[in-house]
């Protein structure tokens, strides 16, 4: 039989396991944007150093370094996320994307290998989905470039 000193000890020892289980988040590589389940994160925790927070619009916890900030994608998605939202007060950033737009965009900085034809292209066909189609079914892009194509909507 277990005595009641040495069954108290496992329990405390389990609490304290299983508190650490809780807490544990594998990041992938430093410098790298990881996806956060905002299910997983429901008490929102803060980013870490070098890091800021963004949301999808399904609600996909992103934590971006802060050198994304320079890129021309990201200040574009930024510019559209002002336009859809307006700023925020005290909520959280949230972009005019879903999560796996967000994760393509993110692992195409990741890989330093976005030309700024597939950035811009990215963004113009984002911008398309974001704002309502016009009675002409076509929408020019809303980057102003030399060889600008035009966006086909399914409306």
């Amino acid at each position: 039989m277990i005595s009641s000193k040495k069954l108290a000890q496992m329990a405390r020892k389990w609490l304290r396991t299983a508190a650490a289980g809780r807490k544990r988040i594998a990041f992938r590589t430093e410098g790298a944007a990881v996806a956060l389940d905002s299910d997983a994160c429901a008490a929102a925790s803060p980013p870490r150093k070098g890091f800021f927070v963004v949301y999808s619009i399904d609600g996909q916890r992103f934590e971006v370094p802060l050198v994304y900030l320079k890129s021309e994608i990201f200040g574009e998605l930024l510019r559209m996320s002002e336009d859809v939202y307006g700023l925020p007060g005290a909520g959280p950033i949230t972009l005019p994307c879903d999560a796996a737009s967000m994760g393509s965009v993110l692992s195409s900085l990741r890989q330093r290998r976005s030309s700024r034809d597939a950035g811009r292209a990215l963004l113009a066909s984002m911008a398309a989905a974001a704002r309502p189609c016009s009675s002409s079914s076509l929408a020019p892009c809303s980057l102003l470039h030399a060889n600008c194509q035009l966006v086909v909507c399914a409306c």
